[in-house]
C-alpha cells in the first residue's frame, strides 16, 4: 500500500485472492473516498509494484466500498488499445471485488454496472486535484 499523494510505501495488505489485472490509482486525481482515483490496467503483462506507466481509459467499473463511492477506472497500456471490455474481463473484475475482502466482516464492498470509455474520462477530469 503506497501514500497516494506523496507516493511512498506504507505496507503490504492482505487480500483473499490476487488481483487479476494490475491495479494501482492515477495521480493528481482525488475519488469519492479521499484517494486517488483506482484503476485497473488490463492486460497480461506484469507490471512491477511502484512502477508509472502512461495508459488510456477504456470504460469504469462501478463500485462502493464501506458505502463511499470508490469506482474503478479500467485502462490499457500505451500500445496496447485494441482491447476489448468482454463479459469475460466484466466477470473476472466483478468476482474479484465481490469477494476480494471476503476475510474481512468490518468490510463491505460493491461492484455496480460497466460505464463506457467517455463516462471514464470525464469521472477523471471530475476528480483531478486543482
Amino acid at each position: 500500500m503506497f501514500d497516494e499523494k506523496s507516493l511512498r510505501f506504507k505496507k503490504s495488505v492482505t487480500v483473499s485472492r490476487p488481483y487479476p489485472y494490475p491495479y494501482g490509482f492515477i495521480l493528481n486525481t482525488t475519488g469519492g473516498d479521499g484517494d486517488n482515483v483506482d484503476c485497473f490496467i488490463i492486460t497480461d503483462q506484469k507490471l512491477k509494484t511502484g512502477e508509472t506507466v502512461e495508459c488510456e481509459a477504456i470504460a469504469m467499473m462501478l463500485q462502493k466500498e464501506d458505502n463511499k463511492e470508490d469506482n474503478n477506472i479500467l485502462a490499457v497500456l500505451e500500445g496496447e488499445k485494441d482491447v476489448v471490455l468482454n463479459d469475460s474481463i466484466r466477470s473476472r473484475l466483478t468476482e474479484f471485488i465481490k469477494y476480494v475482502f471476503d476475510h474481512r466482516k468490518d468490510k463491505t464492498v460493491e461492484a455496480g454496472d460497466f460505464l463506457n470509455k467517455n463516462s471514464a474520462e470525464e469521472y477523471i477530469r471530475q476528480h483531478l486535484d486543482s
